[in-house]
């Protein structure tokens, strides 16, 4: 996620990480044999973020019908009016008498589950729906929840905007790490991809950009619908539906990508000049980790700002400026991050670490500093200093975007790259695409994958990188 065009400072050691789990409701007595039927979990488990996801479920595809009633720039604080059904297809993992959604800020109407509505309430971050018939392990269903509400400006745990942000001219959609349930219900971790439909209505004149190609724009009555299709197996916090005044630029990249910008036009030509390269850095990062895994790419630039860059699948988030480093750094997530995510949040540095590495090679490409000089660069970080006391393995939630998950992420990367040679390296890392792209791994499936590919004992090396909080000085 979350790049900044300077390093984040540390604040201290890192953040304890939660550790409350979700508790099951006891399985209802039956005979044996016969379902017993349950509570799905309010979360997916994840430790820093115990209601985030949920159990019991997993989520195949959403298609979400929105209408979005733009703010009156006038007064503060900014409110928008945002109404939509999101239509779920969903498979029961459990037997269920009930299950959650999370909807956070915006109330529900109506739940229609298989064509019929059905009981549901509203707790916290939770939307919890009743299905009757009861769901059975394996059943798949339609979800349809119609919902609704103002929105505003919602912030993250370390206080950074995410979420649908509301804008002056519109919405900037960005969510990383469980800002989702703030514009739609959803199952909001990792681990449960989906594919995506958007129908994105707004006031004729403002632009809808969403992941995906763009299937079709109609204007009628004063509003515009935008239709975006993404097939491609996506993290909830990767989704946009971004909205504002934007230019939309289309092409395909040289290695056949297709590729749409939406810049807005109030923006000096220099804040996308970069977008330029993105064609040479496709061709590029396809050599480093294999084919490029979506079926588009491309990127938002807003003129407003929350403050960092955000790599949204297929269509990278960019505040105020693509620079071309960050250009760089979140295209090379749509392999690392995306199309590979972390399996818990605490495996954040295998998402910030490629990426900011993909950039030190792009650097190098470019025939500037080398991978070995931003090495280097790092290395010159006194053993004092608070960068070296967070534990990148298990950073805590407050710390997910601190400086040492992106650089000493990199760091470990390289110094991984010098152990066991770039045939190796280049080997794991390909591998590592193909074997988790779709999906989601953890820092552990790293270790042992690098193992495997290396054909070497790796233990103490990530244990001095990765797991302990003191500056690396052997290896």
């Amino acid at each position: 996620m979350k790049t900044t065009s300077v390093r984040l400072a540390v604040a201290g050691a890192a953040a304890l990480a939660l550790t409350l789990t979700p508790a099951l409701a006891g399985a209802a007595p039956g005979r044996p044999g016969e379902p017993r039927f349950s509570e799905g979990a309010d979360g997916a488990g994840d430790p820093y973020f115990p209601l985030a996801g949920n159990g019991g479920i997993d989520v195949l595809h959403y298609d979400l019908d929105l209408t979005y009633q733009l703010p009156d720039p006038a007064p503060a604080p900014l409110e928008g009016q945002l109404d939509g059904v999101a239509t779920i297809q969903l498979r029961a993992t459990q037997d269920l008498d009930r299950f959650n959604l999370d909807l956070r800020g915006l109330t529900a109407t109506k739940v229609v589950v298989n064509g019929k509505s059905m009981r549901f309430d509203q707790v916290e971050n939770e939307l919890r729906i009743s299905p009757r018939p009861k769901l059975k392990t394996g059943t798949e269903a339609t979800v349809e929840v119609t919902y609704g509400g103002t929105t505003t400006r919602p912030r993250d745990i370390e206080g950074a905007l995410y979420g649908w942000v509301t804008t002056r001219d519109g919405a900037m959609v960005v969510s990383e790490p469980e800002g989702s349930a703030t514009w739609f219900p959803v199952s909001d971790h990792p681990t449960d991809k989906a594919t995506y439909d958007y129908e994105i209505t707004v006031p004729e004149g403002s632009v809808a950009v969403a992941n995906g190609l763009l299937v079709d724009q109609e204007t009628a009555g004063g509003w515009t619908t935008w239709t975006w299709d993404a097939p491609d197996p996506m993290a909830a916090y990767l989704a946009t539906a971004t909205v504002g005044d934007f230019e939309l630029d289309t092409y395909t990249a040289a290695n056949g990508t297709p590729i749409i910008d939406a810049v807005d036009p109030a923006l000096p030509d220099s804040a996308s000049a970069s977008l330029a390269l993105t064609s040479d850095m496709l061709v590029f990062f396809e050599e480093a980790f294999g084919p490029y895994p979506f079926n588009s790419y491309g990127a938002i630039v807003d003129d407003d700002s929350v403050g960092y860059a955000l790599e949204t699948q297929t269509r990278s988030f960019f505040s105020r400026n693509a620079r071309e480093g960050t250009v760089a750094h979140e295209l090379a997530h749509q392999w690392m991050g995306d199309h590979v995510s972390p399996g818990r949040w605490a495996d954040i540095w295998l998402n910030e670490g490629w990426a900011t590495y993909a950039s030190w090679m792009w650097s190098e490409e470019q025939g500037r500093a080398t991978a070995q000089e931003n090495f280097d660069d790092v290395m010159t970080i006194p053993a004092d200093d608070d960068f070296w006391a967070v534990v990148v393995s298990d950073p805590g939630p407050l710390c997910l975007f601190c400086g040492p998950i992106y650089d000493r992420g990199a760091a470990t990367l390289h110094a991984l790259r010098v152990e066991i040679g770039d045939d190796a390296f280049f080997e794991l890392a390909q591998t590592w695409v193909e074997q988790y792209g779709g999906g989601t791994a953890t820092t552990a499936d790293f270790r042992a994958l690098a193992g495997q590919v290396s054909g070497l004992d790796l233990e103490d090396f990530f244990d001095v990188w990765l797991d302990t909080p003191e500056k690396p000085t052997t290896w």
